[in-house]
């Protein structure tokens, strides 16, 4: 039954709209008048947490704030502390993904034993992983280790070393037969055997090129230099396939990149936005379909792990995996928490191919097509990184791939000095170090070999561990010498020192009594302690053997050395070790 007048369908009675709840049109005002805050109401509000600790003085305006809160990345591009609508004026938001649904759950294998192999790879199909990245040689037994992989629903991406590659993706297609390939599959051509392999890709219509931008993120690379670099690799595979008597989109429907993606969740979001836009250029300049999307492999970081501590791996990878897929990539590999130390075992591959699983199922991640889509912070630092990531395509193309490896090894130069002074903290590595720790021992694989941890300085400390600890002369009461005394302890884990505590000391009397005759000391306690009985203890400590003392704290004249928040702790780990040898 319908009211005269009313739109077929429509059933009469009911409620009236309640219209006074209905916002403005073309609004989202759903906050309630005093609910509602201004920029410079948050301006207030942060400067008023600063200010209590220190990092703004009564007389600074609060729009520091936006100074003090800002960062700065590799590439000197600034990460904001709040996104703002500005931030998008004149701005050309580009990149978004063209995933729609999961990505594929990408597993890696490594070696020449077959058995090892196919086990493995029959293990991580069954447990959720939707295709297989093969790293191996030509003189592997492809049948062998695939065996019991169907080929026409799991990709197979091969990788073999150069000059390798050809005979590797015959062997494949060998194995292959008359098995229609599943989408996805790619023969793994670069190098000297681009063309051949591409050939044999086309011959079979399946993907033949990996631009792999993961090589150069390894020895330390920014993400615009990662991005300039790809491009650059990817358009000169561009020029010699079409040489090669290939058309461009021809060519390019032969391409899958592979990026790194680190912890750091918003520039490895926008970098891989950063990097369709990048290619869509690339594609439009050289006479192609620039609308084709760009497909993407996305790999967790290698030199962002550690092999200390290496359980923190899983969180790492953890927000890694989710800034990729957020990033829209096709394909991801989680790489095992314990891959740094070798051939990652079974719980290891576990957690790797479920960390995708909980994202994508548990968190529905991927129920979004694009969930970073219209953050104003995101859509600026896409835009920043393509600007920036074009400007080094147009470097490497004047100076060439060795002028790159230049400015990479100034990038990695720049990391290496922050993560010293722990501007950069690593957990496990740099931060809250444990001694005590048992690594968990693996077999070699070589699959880091080449790459630069972002740790390798600390780790290469804890590779020879101190023979004798320092004395941590803590003076006063626990609660007066706990903040430094941990300040310190974990500063001289963190090069492989252990320290040996006093406890609660009330005078240099206690202090001795504790002295076991290390040969260096670490003064620690409040800085009224060290005013009435500082300089005491540190003769006291000198005559009773001490050679060597450093104070927790401000340099002091009594002191030989120091250490405190932004110290050079590379630099301050090395001076004491060699008074310890």
């Amino acid at each position: 039954m319908t009211v005269e007048g009313s739109a077929p369908g429509a059933v009469s009675g009911g409620l009236d709209e309640p219209e006074e709840l209905e916002p403005e049109q073309g609004t989202l005002a759903l906050a309630a008048d005093d609910d509602r805050h201004t920029i410079a109401d948050w301006e207030a509000a942060a400067a008023a947490v600063l200010r209590k600790s220190r990092r703004l003085t009564d007389d600074d305006p609060d729009s520091l704030v936006w100074e003090k809160l800002s960062r700065r990345t590799l590439d000197d591009l600034t990460l904001t502390p709040l996104g703002t609508p500005s931030l998008l004026d004149d701005l050309h938001t580009e990149g978004r993904p063209a995933r729609a649904g999961d990505w594929d759950v990408r597993a890696h294998l490594a070696g020449a034993d077959a058995t090892w192999l196919s086990e493995t790879a029959l293990v991580d199909l069954d447990g959720g992983v939707t295709s297989l990245w093969l790293q191996t040689g030509s003189d592997t037994d492809l049948a062998a280790a695939l065996q019991g992989v169907l080929l026409d629903l799991a990709p197979v991406v091969l990788e073999a070393p150069a000059g390798e590659q050809a005979a590797l993706a015959r062997a494949f297609l060998d194995v292959l037969g008359d098995t229609t390939p599943a989408p996805g599959t790619n023969l793994g051509g670069s190098g000297d055997d681009l063309e051949e392999v591409a050939r044999l890709a086309l011959g079979r219509g399946v993907l033949g090129v990996v631009v792999d931008a993961t090589t150069v993120h390894d020895r330390g690379a920014s993400d615009a230099q990662e991005l300039g670099h790809s491009m650059a690799l990817a358009a000169s595979y561009l020029r010699r396939l079409t040489e090669a008597g290939l058309g461009v989109d021809e060519a390019a429907g032969l391409f899958e990149f592979r990026y790194a993606a680190t912890d750091e969740q918003f520039p490895t979001i926008a970098k891989l936005r950063a990097a369709r836009r990048l290619w869509a250029r690339v594609l439009e300049l050289s006479g192609g379909d620039a609308s084709v999307p760009q497909r993407q492999h996305v790999v967790t970081s290698k030199p962002m792990m550690s092999r200390y501590d290496p359980y923190v791996n899983m969180l790492r990878t953890t927000v890694a995996a989710f800034a990729a897929g957020v990033g829209g990539a096709d394909a991801v590999t989680v790489l095992p928490f314990d891959a740094p130390l070798g051939r990652p075992d079974t719980l290891g591959r576990r957690i790797a191919r479920n960390t995708s699983a909980l994202l994508m199922w548990e968190s529905h991640v991927a129920r979004v097509a694009d969930p970073a889509g219209g953050a104003y912070a995101v859509e600026k630092l896409t835009d920043d990184l393509a600007l920036a990531g074009w400007a080094e395509l147009g470097r490497i193309e004047e100076d060439g791939f060795a002028a790159l490896e230049q400015r990479v090894a100034q990038t990695a130069a720049r990391r290496d000095s922050e993560v010293a002074r722990r501007r950069r903290p690593i957990t496990g590595l740099t931060e809250f170090p444990n001694l005590a720790e048992t690594l968990p021992e693996r077999e070699p694989d070589g699959f880091f070999g080449g790459v630069r941890s972002y740790g390798h300085a600390f780790e290469a400390m804890r590779d020879e561990p101190a023979a004798t600890p320092v004395f941590l002369a803590t003076l006063g009461t626990v609660a007066s010498h706990t903040a430094r005394a941990t300040f310190a302890a974990n500063l001289l884990a963190a090069g492989g020192i252990a320290s040996e505590v006093a406890g609660a000391t009330d005078g240099v009397d206690d202090l001795l009594v504790a002295y076991g005759g290390q040969r260096v000391v670490c003064l620690a306690g409040s800085d009224p302690t060290y005013g009435d009985w500082g300089a005491a203890a540190a003769r006291a400590l000198r005559e009773a053997g001490a050679s060597h003392v450093i104070i927790a704290g401000k340099p002091t004249e009594y002191a030989d050395d120091s250490c405190a928040m932004g110290v050079d702790a590379l630099d301050f780990l090395t001076r004491t070790r060699e008074k310890l040898a």
